[in-house]
């Protein structure tokens, strides 16, 4: 049997999935293998290299794209407010608010992790932080050794769901770009454009009812089994200054931040510049800020965007050796021609990124899969705002199902001795199945997603 284009696109993408579970850095995995299989094409006659002309185009439009300026300056924000003890302060403050009550210290768990998620966006951080600062005063009190790990967990991996997310801005450039391509194959020469301000409308209420789920649970608990969440007896109540200046300059910051995007007085890179700033004025305001404290922010800010932007390019390069071997035709049609039609297409589509979030970031599942699936989906009618928020909570669950979920990872990293493995895991069991509930209800209702951006864009 010959070798043709469709059999080396097929291997070039278990070549990487198999070159990525050795360890090797995602983005030199992405473009070094891709690479080398336009050079195997090349020697069998099926790859054009011409595709790979476009290559410095396409690295410059990446350089140049407004929109990818964001992640820098969201990245810097959440590093700052992190570094600070911003953060920590929110935390002590709420505990010592809502810990007098019955599972208080749960509440407080979820609180902070939507305030963090809604100001820093980034998961690895917020379970840290919680899991240092949360854990051990809930397991000294009493509290399910599971359940407070799941909690964390789960409140840890809000970030990836409530703007300004980080994954957000990615997936609305992704989307924004499979959009158009759709819409041109369709006959459609005055394309429809998606923005990360649509994408951060359509997510603001799943996220506030994932929020809402994670409390419910916490209290139904409590109210199942009282001895099992305790009132946690700090050391005193907060006092209403404490309390004002630990949440009002978060909340504050979070509604500029966010009210400027979704009310049309910025761009998200506009209102991410405004964040950067304003999580150092805060910074300062608390004397928290120090030209150490400053240039650590700026290094970590530097090396995680150094990853994002060169995952960024292998990316580019993988596509593009990808479609010179027709990979993108054989998806579309491979997926246009599934029994079931758009249901079935979309049901494996998600069922593959929930898959490849155990292994992949959120950042490879973006600039890798979607570009391929994207646009097949698209072509079928989905409106991109509501496959984008479902992408995002998939991402989301798949942070959090054991054994390879990240969010599990990061916890066990900063939990005590005495919490086992096997609790962390079964700890999340319940967020998880609140997780897929959410999507259930995303799926029949998609007004829950395309509802706000369209009152607020039309």
């Amino acid at each position: 049997m010959s070798i043709t284009e469709s059999h080396l696109a097929i291997l070039l993408f278990v070549a990487v999935f198999l070159v990525l579970l050795l360890g090797y850095p995602v983005a030199f995995a992405l473009g070094g293998t891709a690479l080398w299989f336009a050079l195997l094409g090349y020697g069998l006659d099926l790859f054009d290299t011409a595709f790979l002309e476009a290559l410095p185009n396409r690295i410059f439009g990446i350089m140049t794209r407004e929109t990818l300026l964001a992640v820098p300056l969201f990245i810097f924000m959440g590093t700052v407010l992190e570094r600070t003890r911003i953060a920590e302060e929110l935390l002590e403050s709420l505990a010592r608010l809502c810990g007098r009550f019955r599972g208080g210290m749960g509440i407080a768990t979820v609180l902070v992790g939507m305030l963090m998620a809604a100001s820093t966006g980034i998961v690895g951080a917020t379970v840290v932080t919680l899991g240092l600062l949360a854990l051990p005063t809930m397991l000294r009190r009493g509290y399910p050794k599971g359940l407070s790990c799941g909690l964390i967990c789960a409140s840890g991996t809000l970030g990836q769901l409530i703007p300004p997310s980080i994954v957000l801005v990615l997936l609305g450039d992704v989307l924004s770009a499979a959009y158009q391509q759709a819409q041109l194959e369709m006959g459609v020469f005055s394309p429809r454009t998606v923005s990360v301000g649509d994408l951060f409308a359509g997510a603001l209420i799943p996220g506030l009812l994932l929020v809402g789920l994670y409390l419910l649970l916490v209290l139904v608990l409590a109210l199942l089994k009282p001895e099992a969440f305790p009132p946690v007896a700090l050391d005193c109540r907060p006092s209403l200054r404490d309390l004002l200046t630990s949440l009002l300059p978060p909340l504050f910051l979070i509604v500029t931040v966010l009210g400027s995007i979704l009310i049309g007085l910025a761009t998200p890179t506009e209102a991410a510049a405004i964040g950067g700033v304003g999580a150092m004025v805060l910074a300062a305001l608390k004397r928290q800020l120090n030209f150490g404290t400053l240039q650590a922010c700026c290094e970590a800010t530097a090396r995680i965007t150094s990853m994002v932007f060169m995952i960024l390019i292998g990316a580019a390069i993988f596509s593009l050796v990808f479609r010179g071997f027709y990979g993108d035709e054989m998806v579309v049609e491979w997926l246009s021609n599934l029994p079931g039609g758009e249901e079935a297409a979309f049901a494996l589509v998600m069922g593959a990124v929930f898959l490849l979030g155990f292994v992949l970031d959120f950042i490879e599942i973006s600039f890798v899969v979607l570009p391929i699936v994207g646009p097949a989906l698209l072509k079928m009618g989905l409106d991109p705002v509501w496959l984008g928020v479902l992408v995002a909570v998939n991402l989301q669950t798949s942070f959090l199902t054991p054994p390879f979920g990240f969010s599990l990872f990061y916890l066990r990293g900063v939990a005590p001795p005495e919490v086992r493995t096997s609790q962390i895991y079964l700890g999340v069991v319940p967020f998880i199945l609140l997780q897929l509930l959410l999507i259930l209800l995303l799926y029949f209702w998609p007004e829950l997603v395309t509802w706000l951006p369209g009152k607020i864009y039309g």
